[in-house]
């Protein structure tokens, strides 16, 4: 019996134990159990508020999903929309990840109602750099092309040379700085971390059915502007309407793309009106995680597209080509495109000093920037000079490459050198590691002299004027965009040289003025090459975009300049004829892709069997042209 009853014991003592757990966890759990007994009520009493019908609208039904939601004033929210709303309309990947509420949405129209959209840095002004003519001028094409896409390209394409510099360099890098505070209509698809496992489907959220072109761009290194995070959207819009313009790409074919991985940009990040992931961004495995993910999805829906990295940090640039360039029709504008508008540039430079290509092999080269732009243009060159005769190891000797800490030479310790950089290591002396420009360009006087720094006015006059002593022509481009970022300007590069420099810069800048004498700056555009080289591999099906293509798109240029031009110095061909400028280098890269065996097109080998003209006359039957057609209606799902 007494067994008995301590185990009756421990049994009440067990459940009362249990029950105390109970109400312990329902007090947690339940938030409204814990309120009425504070109020010392019970639920048995009633709830303590009295029921009251709402019968205003909540909920509104809409018969639209995806981009035709984001047309609709009446439902569109923008940014308002919240997660779980993009997902059941299909607008996910069509707005950015960030969401605003409406009052912070209402903030920012009260902002430009009372104050415009300028966000021009004065300073930027007085060196030369975005204007409110420019900003205005971008305004009014803007509103042209979300209103009529068609009437935008024939304006665009009938003022090339003046339009250019609005919807891209330099007033892009203007547009991307201030894009968080400009936005208002999406274009393009966002991409980011938190899609994570879900951009294969996402990706079927844009309605065109066929992909031609797309540029992406993580935004991690926007021209010379550093880490601009989702901001750098708008530089995969202006690329595009390049490609459209310049190539004759079809505007409904074409898809610009950020990955927002998150940005290292504080300011950024801090800003009310950012609409980016607020977090660092994100490095390692998780980056190429994601990266292979959105090649994946992208190239799994448009296996023939034509994909174009833009404006990675060297850091992942290099190896996100090497990556996937023997995988899919992939190039990096910044490493390769600069590259070969550089090389161009100076074959181009080469003929105004009345020599022939070959003569690059004797040329001494300095180059000021080792990041993803100055690596590219070192090896394209040096690979040019292979071309000519050269080895490799005899061709990067003839390179002198400066970084924010001086020369680099073979001194430099090993885990500040990358596998691009090693090659072009200079052999010395200890005392010239690190060596400033100005030594270095006393001591090895080079004849071309390259700025891809983005660090501003680095070409000083002293440094000018030793080109100037060193050379009877020298050449000098200082290609570092937006044009504050620019090494030197035009006027000082004749002021310093004697009025005797052949100049180009990355930029548009102004003809110089020397002793009463206007003497031609050129622009080192990468328009001059990505726009034909895309279309040229996209026409030709190349399944990969080769070194020697991009070769071949650089030698195509200097042909195209008239004699006319060349006496007055200018090394590019005129921009005013950019169709025919992409129609010829399109033309030379399905040439070069077919002597690789990398051509599967039918029907530019049957055109390039014929004749030159034959091929050229096909490339531009498949341009697209800025014209009103006729429109005919057909019912939903019919020939889609």
């Amino acid at each position: 019996m007494l067994n008995f009853a301590l185990r009756k014991q421990r049994l009440v003592r067990t459940a009362q134990d249990a029950l105390k757990a109970l109400r312990a966890s329902a007090v947690v759990a339940l938030p409204e159990y814990q309120r009425c007994a504070q109020q010392q009520r019970s639920f048995a009493a009633g709830p303590s508020f009295e029921y009251e019908p709402d019968y205003s609208k909540k909920h509104d039904i809409v018969r639209k999903s995806g981009v035709d939601v984001l047309h609709d004033p009446l439902y569109n929210k923008g940014t308002g929309f919240p997660h779980a709303e993009r997902e059941r309309l299909g607008v996910r990947g069509l707005l950015p990840p960030g969401t605003l509420s409406m009052e912070r949405q209402a903030a920012r129209v009260l902002d430009d109602y009372q104050y415009g959209r300028d966000f021009i840095d004065p300073s930027h002004v007085k060196d030369g750099g975005v204007t409110k003519d420019h900003t205005r001028q971008w305004k009014v094409l803007q509103e042209l092309q979300d209103r009529n896409e068609t009437l935008f390209y024939k304006v665009l394409l009938d003022n090339f040379t003046t339009m250019a510099p609005i919807v891209y360099t330099p007033t892009v890098g203007w547009a991307c700085l201030n894009y968080h505070k400009l936005y208002r209509r999406p274009r393009g698809m966002f991409f980011s971390a938190n899609d994570k496992d879900e951009m294969s489907a996402m990706i079927w959220n844009w309605p065109a059915q066929e992909v031609d072109a797309i540029v992406v761009t993580d935004g991690s290194r926007i021209l010379g502007l550093g880490d601009l995070g989702l901001n750098g959207l708008g530089i995969s819009i202006g690329k595009l309407d390049l490609y459209c313009a310049a190539a004759g790409f079809h505007p409904a074919r074409v898809l610009p793309c950020v990955i927002d991985v998150g940005t290292d940009n504080e300011a950024l990040r801090n800003d009310p009106m950012y609409m980016g992931l607020q977090h660092p961004r994100l490095q390692g495995d998780a980056y190429f995680e994601l990266l292979d993910e959105f090649v994946e999805a992208v190239m799994s829906r448009w296996p023939k597209t034509v994909l174009q990295f833009e404006d990675f940090q060297l850091q992942y640039a290099h190896t996100l080509l090497q990556r996937y360039k023997n995988q899919h029709l992939v190039f990096n504008d910044d490493i390769q495109g600069t590259a070969a508008t550089a090389l161009a540039g100076v074959y181009g430079a080469l003929k105004v000093q009345g020599k022939e290509a070959h003569s690059l092999t004797q040329q001494r080269i300095v180059v000021l920037g080792a990041g993803s732009a100055g690596m590219g243009v070192s090896t394209m060159m040096a690979q040019g000079m292979v071309k000519h005769g050269l080895d490799f190891e005899d061709a990067a000797k003839l390179f002198w490459i400066l970084d924010k800490n001086g020369l680099i030479t073979r001194k430099r310790p090993d885990e500040e050198l990358t596998d691009v950089t090693r090659p072009f290591a200079a052999v010395g002396e200890d005392d010239i590691e690190g060596e400033s420009l100005l030594d270095v360009v006393k001591r090895v006087k080079p004849s071309i002299l390259i700025g891809l720094s983005g660090a501003g006015p680095l070409f000083t006059p002293e440094v000018l004027t030793a080109m100037g002593e060193c050379n009877e022509r020298p050449i000098i481009f200082p290609m570092s965009n937006p044009t504050y970022r620019s090494e030197c300007t035009s006027d000082d590069a004749q002021k310093y040289t004697g009025g005797r420099a052949i100049f180009a810069s990355g930029s548009p800048q102004p003809d110089a003025h020397y002793e009463g004498r206007k003497i031609c700056s050129s622009q080192a555009n990468n328009m001059y090459i990505f726009p034909g080289l895309a279309m040229g591999a996209h026409l030709g099906q190349t399944g990969v975009i080769t070194d020697m293509m991009m070769t071949a798109a650089a030698e195509a240029l200097p042909k195209l300049i008239p004699q006319q031009d060349l006496d007055k110095g200018v090394v590019y061909p005129r921009l005013s004829n950019i169709r025919q400028i992409s129609q010829h280098v399109a033309m030379d890269v399905i040439k070069i892709a077919a002597e690789e065996g990398h051509l599967s097109s039918v029907k530019a080998m049957r055109a390039l069997a014929n004749s030159d003209e034959s091929l050229l006359h096909w490339i531009d039957a498949h341009m697209y042209k800025p014209k009103y057609n006729s429109l005919i209606r057909l019912p939903t799902g019919v020939l889609e």
